[in-house]
C-alpha cells in the first residue's frame, strides 16, 4: 500500500504542542473548552449507554474533536452543514447545547430532533446544522445541492460537509465531487481521515492512505493537515473557507485523526484491524488535541491547570444535571409519529 499523509498516520509522531501564534486568546480558551465540553459530553454518553441507559448506538469521536472545533470558528449560521454518523462533535461545535443531545439520544420530545432522530439523526437549522445520517455518504451531494442553492441566491453562504475515509469510496462522493468542480460550488469537503471505516484499516480498502488523492483528480484545491492540532486546523479552515466565500469555488481538507473508541459504543474495541494494537490507541491518545493545546497554553501563561480543573468540575456537575433533566424528560406523543412524516399546509393547517 502506497503511504502518502506525510507521516501523520504514525501514532508515535507528532505529539508536540501546537504553534499558537496568530490566534488571540479569547479563540484558544473558546476552542480549549468547546473540545472539551464535547469530550465529557461523549463520556457521559459513553458511560450511560455501557449502563444501558440508552436504547440505541451511539457512535463516538473521543479524539477527534479538535477538526469540527476549528472549523467552527468560520461558520455562520446562514451556512449549511452536514455531517454522518459519528457527529456529536459537528454539532455541539456549533450549538453546545448537551442537554439537547442528551434529550435526543434517549428519544426525548426535547431533543434536536424532538426525539425522533437519536445520536444519528442530528439536526438543528438555527446553528447552521442541516442534518446527519448513517447511511455513508448520505450527506454529501445535499452538502453540494444547498451549496449551489445559496451560490443561486447571491450570498456568501457556504455548504460543509465532514466525510470519513470510508465515504471516499462511495460513488456518490466522486460524483458530487466533479459537479462541484464543474459548477464552483461554495463547498468545503472537510475528510476526517481516521483510518478505519468500521472495523476495517484504510490499508485494507484503499490502495493509497491519502484521500486528497481525489483533490487531485478533480482539480480541487486541497490540503493536507494534522487533524489534532486544533490551531493548525483552525488556520487552515480560516484560509480556505475565506476562498470559498470570495467566490474561488469548492476546497478540500483532509485532516489525520483517529477515534479513541472502537467504531461504535463504549468499548475500545482494540481487534478491530490489522494495525489497530493497544500500543497505537496509547500513542494516539498521547496526541490527545485537548492535552496538546492546554499544554501549549499554558506554556504561555495563557490557560492554566487550576483554571482547566475548575472549568470541568463545573462543566461536570451541568452534565449530571442536564442528564437527570433529560432523563425525567417526556418521549414524543404517539400521534407524534404521523405529524412529524406528512407536512402540513400552514394556511388551511391540514395535511396535504
Amino acid at each position: 500500500m502506497k503511504k502518502s499523509l506525510k507521516g501523520l498516520s504514525n501514532p508515535k509522531m507528532f505529539h508536540e504542542i501546537p504553534i499558537i501564534e496568530g490566534i488571540d486568546d479569547n479563540t484558544l480558551k473558546r476552542m480549549l473548552k468547546s473540545m472539551i465540553i464535547i469530550r465529557r459530553s461523549e463520556q457521559q454518553l459513553a458511560f450511560a449507554r455501557k449502563e444501558g441507559l440508552i436504547g440505541g448506538p451511539v457512535h463516538l469521536g473521543a479524539g477527534q474533536e479538535a477538526i469540527a472545533v476549528g472549523i467552527s470558528q468560520f461558520i455562520q449560521s446562514s451556512d449549511r452543514v452536514f455531517g454522518a454518523h459519528r457527529s456529536h462533535s459537528h454539532l455541539l461545535a456549533l450549538n453546545p447545547d448537551f442537554y439537547k443531545l442528551f434529550a435526543e439520544v434517549l428519544g426525548k420530545d426535547t431533543g434536536f430532533s424532538k426525539g425522533m432522530g437519536g445520536s444519528m439523526h442530528l439536526y438543528d437549522q438555527s446553528s447552521g446544522f442541516y442534518g446527519s445520517v448513517p447511511i455513508v455518504a448520505g450527506t454529501v451531494s445535499l452538502a453540494v445541492g444547498a451549496a449551489m442553492a445559496a451560490k443561486m441566491k447571491g450570498t456568501s453562504d457556504i455548504g460543509l460537509v465532514y466525510i470519513g475515509d470510508g465515504a471516499v469510496e462511495e460513488g456518490v462522493v466522486h460524483e458530487s465531487f466533479n459537479l462541484a468542480k464543474i459548477y464552483d460550488a461554495p463547498i468545503y469537503f472537510v475528510i476526517e481521515n481516521n483510518l478505519f471505516a468500521s472495523h476495517m484499516h484504510i490499508s485494507l480498502r484503499q490502495t493509497n492512505d491519502m484521500t486528497s488523492r481525489f483533490a487531485i483528480a478533480n482539480e480541487i484545491p486541497y490540503k493536507l493537515v494534522d487533524g489534532n492540532d486544533v490551531c493548525a486546523v483552525y488556520k487552515t479552515a480560516k484560509e480556505q473557507i475565506s476562498d470559498i466565500r470570495k467566490e474561488k469555488g469548492p476546497r478540500f481538507l483532509e485532516l489525520v485523526t483517529y477515534r479513541h473508541y472502537g467504531h461504535v459504543d463504549w468499548r475500545d474495541d482494540i481487534d478491530v484491524g490489522v494495525e489497530r494494537s493497544l500500543d497505537d490507541v496509547e500513542n494516539w491518545k498521547a496526541r490527545d488535541p485537548i492535552k496538546r493545546l492546554s499544554r501549549a497554553m499554558i506554556k504561555e501563561n495563557k490557560w492554566s491547570l487550576e483554571e482547566e480543573e475548575q472549568f470541568i468540575k463545573k462543566l461536570d456537575e451541568e452534565i449530571v444535571e442536564a442528564w437527570d433533566k433529560a432523563m425525567s424528560d417526556p418521549y414524543p406523543d404517539k400521534k407524534a409519529t404521523l405529524d412529524y412524516v406528512y407536512a402540513k399546509n400552514i394556511e388551511k393547517n391540514e395535511k396535504i
